[in-house]
């Protein structure tokens, strides 16, 4: 097991950042952002502007209903690209039912409200997405001009660099540049969370809706699951009690019993007393251990001292060959780390049964959330099967409106997510 952290912890924090999946699927965003909706603006803009020159002829309405139909699945398209890469889940508001007759029909479909919403979150997020596309490449810009500037400093023969018209007299004058452009690509990780806030702001406000009636049911569902999961909890918790520990202190008690007989015997064995003492010392060891683990598996104590530690004493306790990251900025509430912890345990060891590749966790926050990722170089093939690990992994992020994203195409490998709500 090899786990990766840096000292001090800010020079840690800084270049895991670097390596943190969350951020590549930002900057992501960001730059596939602008040439996106540049070209669906244009293409909804041509269509809108067809379909109300010719409704006078009628047949601008078929137009216009397929205008909307299109930014239907235009949006629907941001919602899944916003939670592959932003990590959001939103969910898409529901059509309004079609009312009889043709008239009807033909007025439901104009008055698509879905349609018009992603037609107004597209126009809203030209501006946004070409204001995030040009700060981020300037300054990325900015960073590896300056960065590189000491090396190109002798091959420019005292000549400006041709981006920022950057120039100075002596070499020796290059390195506070390069370590500005040092600082601008190591900011960049929060420079990118912070643009990409309002994006995941916009989404949920204009392409997601909270239906409350499905809000309830989802509620009603995480409860009864809830309630099922902590009962199964309490009866495996009372088995283990009753077959492990239980059976240790009866076996003890039964042994110190005779070995207390044979010495009040006047024919006292002196080497079956020893033997029952030496068993009941091992029925009281056993039941120290069957303790111990019983308690493990309510609250590591590896906890107390934060995620970090416990994930990397879990992967070394448990011989898996895997590589944890964590990127903090503080510590969640016990409740969440509880759920991290195990949930990421349970992947491990689903993970460790399908191969004998080095494993990486990465844990980090995204979002308004906990993300935890675990990949593998597995044959692939996973899914989610009822009765199943994964399911039950599903069922319990469930019950604080987490949920899990399983990636793992034939041939591998595969990629695990979880997201647990901070706010749970």
């Amino acid at each position: 097991m090899t786990t990766r952290f840096a000292v001090p912890r800010f020079a840690g924090r800084v270049l895991g950042a670097q390596l943190n999946r969350a951020y590549w699927t930002e900057l992501a965003w960001v730059v596939i952002g602008m040439p996106l909706t540049f070209v669906f603006v244009a293409l909804v803009v041509v269509g809108l502007v067809l379909g109300i020159g010719l409704s006078v002829l009628t047949i601008g309405l078929p137009v216009l209903i397929g205008v909307l139909a299109g930014a239907r699945l235009i949006g629907a398209a941001h919602i899944g690209l916003a939670g592959a890469l932003l990590g959001t889940t939103v969910t898409p508001p529901a059509r309004p039912p079609l009312r009889p007759g043709l008239w009807n029909g033909v007025k439901g479909k104009l008055g698509d409200p879905i349609g018009w919403r992603t037609i107004a979150y597209l126009v809203l997020r030209l501006p946004l997405s070409m204001v995030e596309f040009f700060l981020v490449a300037t300054l990325f810009l900015y960073g590896v001009s300056t960065l590189t500037y000491p090396f190109f400093w002798f091959t420019l023969n005292g000549e400006a660099m041709p981006t920022f018209d950057l120039r100075v007299d002596v070499w020796f004058l290059t390195l506070p540049l390069a370590l500005t452009g040092l600082a601008v690509l190591l900011a960049m990780p929060w420079v990118v969370h912070g643009l990409t806030e309002l994006d995941r702001l916009l989404v949920r406000a204009v392409l997601g809706a909270e239906d409350l009636s499905k809000r309830v049911r989802d509620l009603e569902r995480s409860r009864a699951t809830a309630v099922d999961d902590a009962t199964r909890r309490l009866r495996r918790i009372e088995r283990d009690l009753h077959d492990g520990a239980q059976a240790q202190l009866v076996a003890l008690a039964m042994k110190l019993g005779i070995a207390k007989d044979e010495l009040q015997s006047d024919d006292a064995d002196a080497a079956h007393i020893t033997a029952l003492i030496t068993a009941a010392h091992a029925n009281a060891k056993q039941a120290l251990i069957e303790l111990r683990d019983l308690a493990r598996g309510i609250h590591p104590a590896a906890l107390d001292a934060g995620l970090d530690v416990a994930l990397s004493t879990l992967a070394a306790s448990s011989g898996i060959d895997a590589r944890i990251t964590v990127t903090l900025p503080s510590r969640p509430s016990p409740s969440i780390e509880t759920i991290a912890y195990f949930t990421v345990a349970e992947l491990l060891t689903n993970a460790a049964k399908h191969t004998s590749a080095e494993i990486d966790v990465d844990v980090g926050i995204v979002g308004d959330g906990l993300r935890l990722v675990v990949r593998d170089g597995g044959e692939g093939g996973a899914r989610r099967e009822h009765g199943g690990g994964l399911a039950g992994i599903a069922e319990r992020l469930a019950t604080v409106d987490g949920g899990l994203d399983i990636h793992s195409p034939p041939g591998g490998p595969t990629v695990i997510s979880a997201e647990i709500p901070l706010r749970s």
